[in-house]
């Protein structure tokens, strides 16, 4: 083989290398920034591509800031011991005869399980019905003894309180440690402490909702909310339903960040930045900063108020486009928030492609130029 016809085998060899890599492309994480940035109308259904500004953060809604209404807050703790309705009393009276109202023979006598009426009264034999709701266990064991004393010489009278329907709270969630229906005690009249004795949350505190249901109105804060601001550790009332929730939401990482999958909020209001920090930043040899995309469905009011249109009634596919390189590239990034199901893309810089078919080529090059110099010395 002379010189000139291995020249010639090696410039085609290139060229048809080229043509193949042209037509067949090499692997990469997903599409372009500019394939991104061109989608239009696919199967009838239109994606539009929104570049994130100052108008556009203050037109999405921010997540809803909760709070307890200023009639929690304003609920003072219930008096330890007071009875109230629907409380369980229990008596024991001691005579000191042998023919007693209660006993036969010297002793005690116990009568349990009488429940307060809903106005408040609870019926006891040989005393009638006297009113038990706002009195104390002791205020009631005087009255008894004094009605009693005109019909058995010097009683002696012991009141017990069991909580009952009236004063018990329920709390139930996937977020707490203890379930069931607790009785107000000393020690849980307030929220912070029913949860304290229960066991306490089980999940990151951040992530953590605590909904309060009373006389038929819901409210709705965070846990460390609650901890950072003791006003709002409300004074528990009977027949609070409490649910305490832990935050499921997440997002999908794709494309040249540190981590991809299905990546759970960091906490419950998270914003673009910090589910970018969350996923270990941009890659940094491959990543294009200009090209952060946030892909979600949005609902058509915010739709039609990001567009500045009045005619979408169904939700709207939208891109989100924030250029990390922008003087206030990252405080938007920072003031954008990301919702549970939104996808996280971030894509290659445009000379990461070029370095991959360069080296493609440079690659198969050297590959072609070994099985040419094995070819010419097998026919030497």
């Amino acid at each position: 083989m002379t010189k000139s016809t291995a020249r010639v085998t090696r410039l085609v060899t290139f060229a048809l290398l080229l043509g193949t890599l042209a037509a067949c492309g090499l692997p990469r994480s997903g599409p372009t920034r500019g394939e991104l940035l061109s989608a239009a109308t696919e199967g009838g259904v239109t994606t539009f591509v929104i570049a994130v500004d100052e108008r556009i953060t203050q037109v999405i809604p921010s997540p809803p800031q909760t709070s307890f209404p200023a009639s929690f807050v304003a609920a003072s703790p219930l008096t330890p011991g007071v009875i109230r309705p629907g409380d369980v009393l229990s008596f024991t009276v001691f005579e000191n005869v042998d023919d007693g109202l209660f006993s036969q023979g010297a002793g005690a006598s116990s009568i349990g399980a009488l429940q307060v009426d809903e106005d408040g009264f609870v019926f006891v034999p040989y005393v009638g019905r006297i009113l038990a709701a706002g009195n104390t266990p002791e205020r009631m064991r005087q009255i008894i003894t004094e009605r009693l004393e005109e019909q058995t010489p010097r009683p002696q009278v012991i009141v017990q309180r069991t909580a009952g329907d009236g004063g018990t709270v329920s709390i139930v969630g996937n977020g707490v440690a203890g379930q069931g229906s607790f009785p107000l005690q000393r020690s849980n009249l307030r929220l912070m402490g029913l949860l304290a004795s229960v066991g306490g949350v089980t999940a990151d505190p951040e992530l953590v909702s605590v909904i309060v249901i009373r006389d038929g109105h819901r409210a709705e804060m965070l846990y460390e909310d609650i901890y950072d601001t003791p006003r709002y550790d409300i004074a528990l009332r009977p027949g609070d339903r409490i649910i305490v929730e832990s935050d499921d939401s997440s997002f999908i990482s794709l494309g040249e960040t540190g981590s991809q999958g299905i990546i759970p909020f960091p906490r419950k209001n998270t914003s673009a930045l910090q589910a970018i920090a969350t996923v270990g930043g941009l890659s940094g040899g491959t990543a294009d900063p200009t090209g952060v995309f946030i892909i979600r469905d949005e609902t058509p009011q915010v739709a039609n108020a990001v567009l500045g249109r009045t005619d979408f009634s169904t939700p709207q596919r939208m891109i989100y486009v924030i250029n990390l390189t922008e003087p206030n590239g990252l405080f938007l990034a920072r003031n954008f928030n990301i919702r549970d199901g939104d996808t996280l893309y971030v894509t290659e810089a445009p000379f990461t492609q070029w370095s991959r078919v360069l080296n493609a080529i440079i690659g198969t090059a050297g590959r072609v130029q070994t099985i040419e110099t094995i070819a010419t010395n097998a026919t030497n």
